[in-house]
């Protein structure tokens, strides 16, 4: 299998994520899906649908924050680096966030997602500063990632996908075999 190198910012767009005012509150609970870190620690699967809470329209003029069309890598940068997702939905992030759109004809999204996540130790190398860490955008364009070329990082992606799909599938029969146990023991004892 032949690796091409590429740095990230040569097969993706990176983009940062921003935060409205907190304290106008018409910048929230709007149909504008945004991402916090905490949000991505509190899921239990790849893919992100949606966030404790949405901004409006006025709150995402209001910052820096982009859209990320649905389909792309979503990456906290900072508290803590290193938390990923695939978003199934168009979506905007907090400043916690360096966001991967990337380049399809390059990159297959699976594939960058397990990528990512198996070199975080590298990723979070990049972080810098002295009250807490974080990856910047520059340092994140310029970090170099060696990958096959698309229909083997597809054909990667799909064997990955599937042990991923049956380790959800296995802790969802353990959650229900404990709440099982639970009631027999209550009923019990």
């Amino acid at each position: 299998m032949e690796l091409k190198k590429y740095k990230l910012g040569e097969v993706a767009e990176i983009c940062n994520g921003s935060t409205p005012s907190t304290s106008d509150k018409s910048n929230y609970d709007g149909d504008i899906v945004w991402a916090t870190p905490k949000d991505l620690s509190d899921q239990q699967t790849k893919y992100f649908l949606k966030g404790a809470r949405n901004i409006t329209k006025k709150g995402f003029e209001s910052c820096s924050t982009q859209i990320i069309p649905a389909n792309n890598i979503l990456m906290s940068s900072r508290a803590p680096i290193g938390l990923f997702a695939i978003n199934k939905v168009d979506c905007c992030t907090n400043q916690g966030f360096k966001s991967i759109v990337l380049d399809k004809t390059k990159v297959d999204v699976d594939y960058m997602y397990y990528y990512l996540k198996y070199h975080v130790k590298e990723i979070e190398a990049l972080g810098t500063g002295t009250t807490f860490k974080e990856v910047s955008k520059a340092s994140f364009e310029n970090y170099e990632i060696s990958i096959p070329e698309i229909g083997v990082q597809r054909s990667i992606a799909s064997v990955l996908s599937i042990l991923d799909d049956k380790i959800l599938l296995n802790r969802s029969i353990n959650r229900n075999l404990e709440a099982l146990a639970k009631q027999l023991y209550d009923y019990w004892f």
